[in-house]
């Protein structure tokens, strides 16, 4: 069964109901948070350069989304780079994705979560 969350496209109803999967949602989240110079990738190796390569139904991975009531919740899993500050690279994560979701939907963010699964260092 797909998830789908719901809300109405003007306040009178009038016009109909547009649906949005949460898989939707996701994907909006992992592309603005690797989108954030400082991730390194979302939990499971996905970025931007691989979006070409694995389709961009993988850049859910790392993300969990709950919508209520059209309000937003979202859980992110983010490896970052080394030596950047984590929590400022984490609040450029927390506007970028609160942004997008709102300016892509309609819907609210009530709350970006970050977890930090690790560093990269930089290959040579």
């Amino acid at each position: 069964m797909e998830n789908k969350s719901s809300y109405q496209i003007n306040e009178q109803g009038v016009l109909g109901e547009v649906k949005i999967a949460d898989d939707v949602i996701a994907v909006i989240a992992g592309i603005a948070a690797t989108e954030v110079t400082g991730v390194a990738r979302m939990c499971g190796n996905i970025t931007n350069e691989l979006v070409s390569k694995l389709g961009v139904n993988n850049l859910s991975k790392g993300v969990k989304v709950v919508v209520e009531n059209h309000h937003v919740r979202v859980n992110l899993a983010l490896e970052l780079d080394y030596g950047v500050s984590i929590p400022e690279i984490s609040k450029k994560v927390q506007d970028r994705v609160k942004a997008a979701i709102e300016n892509m939907t309609g819907l609210k963010v009530r709350e970006v979560n970050v977890r930090v699964t690790g560093v990269a260092a930089e290959e040579e």
